[in-house]
């Protein structure tokens, strides 16, 4: 992709990123970094992590701080991410990336599979916006982007908690939208459709998901996590002022 924009108010702004280690969280943190935004994310990929953050340090870029978090461990995300406030200052950006879009069966549901989704998929966002809030009111203003899934706009079978969870996501951007403008914080959902990163390559993406894609994409083109990036860029700038409460589908045009 060329001739991406260039969004000066992001240089110098404090990011949190959880997922940020592959995927459209690995994205996010370069394409923040590359804004020149000192960024820090969490993952349970430490490796892939460690080498993003060397990657990004070695093209000139501010080098990004990882963390190593669990984040259905509410105490370790909250410690984590005051911990990295404490080095880098209060936020001012937070994007809630961090998902497993795992398969099941309605059929296959136990109370504690229900229970760990949930945890991954849904509970940490809102503990994660609660932990920034302080310090965003104290900078006077910030920008929450949350990450859902056109899953559940598109009925997708066979994974009906992380649809429920990622449903779940808009009413918690419209939620907190009201109470957070006060301060001047914006709230956004960001809903991806179906990206080519490597996960869902190596597991999903056979003959018969081509064709899907092919069917139920207006736009020829296959959607990568730059893609999504680009819109989170757009919401955490000074470019997306007056945005909050929306969701902002990036999908090629699928729903």
């Amino acid at each position: 992709m060329n001739q991406l924009a260039t969004f000066a108010s992001l240089r110098g702004k404090r990011v949190f990123i959880t997922g940020g280690g592959s995927g459209i969280g690995e994205a996010l943190v370069a394409s923040f970094a590359a804004q020149g935004a000192l960024v820090a994310f969490v993952d349970i990929v430490e490796q892939a992590s460690e080498t993003l953050c060397r990657r990004l340090a070695d093209a000139g870029h501010p080098p990004p701080r990882f963390r190593r978090c669990d984040i259905a461990d509410i105490p370790a995300l909250q410690a984590t991410m005051a911990e990295l406030a404490g080095e880098i200052g209060d936020f001012d950006i937070l994007v809630n990336n961090a998902a497993n879009d795992q398969r099941h069966q309605t059929e296959e549901v136990t109370l504690e599979y229900w229970n760990e989704r949930i945890a991954i998929n849904q509970r940490p966002m809102f503990f994660t916006c609660q932990a920034v809030l302080e310090g965003m009111k104290r900078r006077g203003g910030g920008a929450i982007v949350n990450v859902s899934s056109i899953s559940w706009h598109a009925k997708g079978a066979g994974y009906p908690v992380y649809a429920t969870a990622k449903a779940a996501v808009v009413g918690l951007t419209r939620g907190l939208a009201r109470e957070f403008g006060a301060h001047g914080i914006r709230v956004n959902t960001v809903t991806p459709g179906w990206v080519m990163t490597q996960r869902q390559i190596d597991l999903w993406v056979d003959e018969a998901a081509e064709l899907e894609i092919k069917r139920n994409q207006c736009l020829p083109t296959k959607l990568m996590p730059q893609h999504i990036a680009s819109m989170v860029m757009f919401l955490a700038s000074d470019d997306g002022a007056m945005c909050s409460a929306q969701e902002f589908i990036v999908d090629a045009g699928w729903v």
